[in-house]
């Protein structure tokens, strides 16, 4: 009988002692994060003022506050005030650790930062028309040198391609394995990468052969929709309000954009395509394209591109916009769409 007390009573003191422990994360926090004004929506023009509320005066050394990952300032009263000039759009953690002799506790506020100015628009004009292949379902489209690299889609009839614009001729062309749905690519240094849509899983090919040398998985995100890379840095997006920033060494999904007007944050942008220092990403079944500051996730500018499906061979598969191709050689601009007859060299106007 004393055996099962002596058991009874270690079992309490060891409940009671996990379970009044320093913060173990289930513990209700002593302090809580308070903006100026309750505000929950900025601008980034304006300044973010935050406060820490310490409701049982416990003694604090400093507390350092972040926007989710990134660190900002430090603070030795708790008091914070910054302006918001150069921070991310889109939803964001304003993040407070507090530090003090016996503990350390962090608080949180979810905030939206929206752009100042709304997005300009943008009509076009065309230039000149190429054929494409009226089956081919576009998923991606880039230039490199002169020469035009295609990703085709669906299930059963994803492939690769490399073209002549003025002809439509396939130079060259390989198909993925049915269990693959091709979507956007990139071409960087002497590989061409590719993405696929639900598989999480994308190709590395070597771009003269098309052999393939290696693949990538996307980690963090659930889907791969479109690519684009500016020498330095590799963005995809995945159909949500995220275009993933890829380490070009590892692929890996290492930070995102969330693009951003003064509205709201966006989603669905397909196809993407670095021009001139921005990225082009077109908007799934809204034959739009937005211009997206790659700093900060701006969107700058609105393309309508409503009325060009209209200028292709009407036919009972013809589909959305979805292809958008800059050559820096000659500064021009490029687009089609999914199973279009007609690529369009465009001039972007400001309407």
């Amino acid at each position: 009988m004393m055996n099962k007390f002596n058991l009874l009573l270690l079992f309490i003191l060891n409940f009671l002692f996990f379970s009044c422990g320093s913060n173990n994360g289930n513990k209700k926090s002593d302090f809580s994060l308070k903006i100026e004004e309750n505000k929950s929506q900025f601008q980034i023009n304006e300044s973010l003022k935050a406060s820490i509320v310490n409701s049982k005066n416990r003694n604090i050394d400093s507390v350092s506050f972040y926007l989710g990952d990134q660190y900002l300032k430090s603070s030795k009263t708790g008091d914070f005030d910054m302006s918001l000039q150069n921070t991310l759009l889109g939803n964001q953690t304003l993040k407070a650790v507090v530090h003090g002799e016996e503990i350390t506790d962090t608080v949180f506020k979810d905030i939206k930062i929206l752009n100042t100015t709304a997005p300009t628009l943008y009509t076009y004009e065309i230039v000149n028309t190429y054929p494409h292949d009226i089956t081919s379902y576009t998923q991606g489209l880039e230039f490199h040198g002169d020469t035009l690299y295609e990703s085709i889609g669906q299930y059963g009839r994803s492939k690769l391609r490399k073209l002549d614009l003025e002809t439509g001729e396939v130079l060259r062309e390989i198909k993925l394995d049915d269990q693959y749905f091709a979507e956007g690519l990139t071409i960087m240094g002497d590989k061409l990468y590719q993405l696929t849509w639900q598989e999480g899983e994308g190709f590395i090919y070597n771009l003269d052969s098309f052999e393939k040398i290696g693949s990538f998985g996307y980690n963090q995100s659930k889907e791969g929709w479109g690519l684009c890379n500016n020498g330095e840095k590799i963005f995809k997006s995945d159909g949500t309000e995220k275009i993933w920033i890829l380490d070009p060494e590892t692929l890996a999904e290492k930070s995102f954009l969330q693009p951003t007007t003064d509205k709201s944050t966006f989603e669905k942008f397909n196809e993407l395509e670095w021009v001139k220092g921005k990225i082009y990403a077109n908007t799934y079944q809204r034959d739009g394209v937005a211009i997206i500051n790659p700093e900060n996730g701006a969107i700058e500018g609105l393309v309508n591109f409503k009325e060009l499906r209209n200028k292709v061979s009407q036919h009972d598969k013809l589909d959305v916009l979805n292809g958008i191709a800059y050559n820096p050689n000659t500064d021009k601009l490029y687009v089609t769409g999914k199973n279009w007859d007609k690529i369009f060299e465009v001039k972007i106007v400001e309407k």
